[in-house]
């Protein structure tokens, strides 16, 4: 069942549109990393121990990747791995239409929208942040000679918005937060794709936009001196996860070579939370291209992750986004625990020896 539609203040930014050309690209890389499908594996079934020999996964993780061959853990993976410099709720959905990568990571509402898309998935792991408000995740960048010192004082303004990325879904948590609605703001639809949302805010075209980590200090040295500043959103906003297509958990040489990426990967998040100056190095200096004052001030900011062995409390919170854009945005409504597959909760929890 759906709401009933209501009335939005939103409109779409010119000149910013979906990243071009996508599909196109993913092609390429289709008939490279296709092979044949294994037995069909019941999604109620045991998924099998053993990774048959010639096995490939295709990974569009690229932080993983680094921090696996970093920590050398990438040698204990008993499947080949074919590696996507894919990132992004958008481009990993695109990446799963075009068959091109097998498994993504991203936050909790790619997820969302792909099942409400019509792109039929399963989530296969999870990850948190230790003291997620201390260590938010995005912080909301303000524009250059606007005024916002509290998230009250979002009345009024314009607010660069993604419907189907965490960064809206984080929009409209705060706005919950600060007791305003839709209607009191002024929703402007375009998608968070590399530095569009800085671009946006430098260039006045809104007033407000939520801005990962990684960007808030190229935003903050080319605009505060001129105004520009951010505020934490003061609400969770930490949920990460892997999620499969569904078609490739029914295949179980694919399923198998899943559940044994998902214990390796607990594992490099832990030691990513654990060795956090060696994996800024590698990944945002080596592999990103920041300097290291950047790299260390990310790392700083984002904090220390850890890797929940049950996924209770991450279900309940992921029903409660779900049930909030159902709402908000006119979608029908999900039963969340449908979307997990807990036959990797348990695979996690042994390789973690059972717990944080």
């Amino acid at each position: 069942m759906h709401s009933l539609p209501r009335p939005r203040r939103s409109r779409l930014a010119p000149g910013l549109v979906p990243v071009a050309g996508l599909v196109l690209a993913l092609t390429s890389l289709v008939g490279c990393g296709a092979e044949a499908q294994g037995p069909r594996l019941e999604l109620s079934a045991a998924v099998p121990d053993e990774v048959p020999d010639g096995t490939v996964l295709r990974v569009g993780d690229p932080a993983t990747q680094v921090a696996l061959e970093a920590s050398g853990l990438d040698e204990e993976l008993d499947v080949d791995v074919e590696w996507a410099n894919i990132t992004g709720g958008p481009k990993t959905l695109e990446a799963f239409r075009a068959d091109a990568i097998d498994v993504g990571s991203v936050a909790d509402i790619p997820p969302l929208f792909a099942q409400w898309t019509g792109t039929d998935i399963k989530i296969i792991a999870a990850r948190e942040t230790v003291d997620p408000l201390e260590h938010p995740t995005y912080e909301l960048g303000v524009a250059p000679g606007v005024k916002v010192s509290s998230l009250e004082d979002l009345e009024g303004k314009s607010i660069a918005y993604s419907p189907g990325q965490a960064q809206g879904a984080l929009v409209l948590r705060v706005l919950a937060k600060a007791g305003l609605t839709q209607d009191d703001v002024e929703l402007v639809e375009m998608a968070s794709v590399d530095d569009a949302y800085v671009l946006a805010l430098g260039s006045k075209q809104v007033d407000v936009a939520p801005l990962g980590q990684s960007l808030v200090g190229s935003y903050l040295a080319k605009y505060e001196q001129d105004g520009g500043s951010t505020v934490k959103p003061g609400v969770r906003d930490d949920a990460w996860t892997l999620y499969t297509p569904t078609s490739v958990l029914q295949d179980a040489d694919k399923a198998a070579a899943l559940q044994d990426y998902v214990e390796v990967w607990a594992q490099a998040q832990q030691w990513i939370s654990e060795h956090p100056d060696e994996f800024a190095q590698a990944y945002y200096v080596d592999h990103e291209g920041l300097s290291s004052e950047d790299a260390t001030r990310i790392t700083e900011a984002l904090g220390e992750f850890e890797v929940p062995t049950s996924w209770d409390d991450v279900i309940a919170r992921h029903q409660e986004t779900a049930d909030l854009l159902a709402t908000e945005q006119d979608h029908e409504e999900l039963d969340v625990a449908d979307l997990y597959d807990r036959r990797y909760e348990t695979a996690i929890a042994a390789a973690l020896g059972g717990g944080q």
